[in-house]
């Protein structure tokens, strides 16, 4: 199933490029998009695995030039097997001025 971004959309901030080396640890634990915000994880160089908790059994593997769409509360996490760059992009409903830029997801939050 391919999950698209809804119509209406707007883009609220892009991180900076994370790579193999230097991203948070917590994009490899599950953790969630905040209520109300949309993740588009971009994958500029190489490759990594996208993997939804509710559905383990099927990982995505997302390639240089490819995203994954992600829905506002769903539990996910990324494996990280080689060289990749890669950014998040996160969108909210227009008329939403919540969450703060920066808190869009528990999996920046470095612990």
């Amino acid at each position: 199933m391919i999950i698209e971004l809804p119509a209406g959309l707007e883009h609220v901030r892009t991180t900076d490029t994370f790579d193999q080396d230097h991203h948070p640890a917590g994009l490899r634990r599950a953790h969630r998009v905040a209520d109300s915000i949309w993740a588009c994880l971009v994958v500029h160089t190489g490759a990594l695995t996208f993997i939804f908790e509710d559905d383990p059994g099927h990982a995505i593997v997302v390639e240089a030039g490819a995203s994954q769409v992600i829905p506002p509360g769903r539990l996910h996490h990324v494996d990280i097997a080689g060289p990749v760059t890669f950014t998040l992009e996160f969108h909210r409903e227009r008329d939403r001025t919540d969450p703060a830029p920066g808190s869009e997801s528990g999996g920046l939050v470095s612990t």
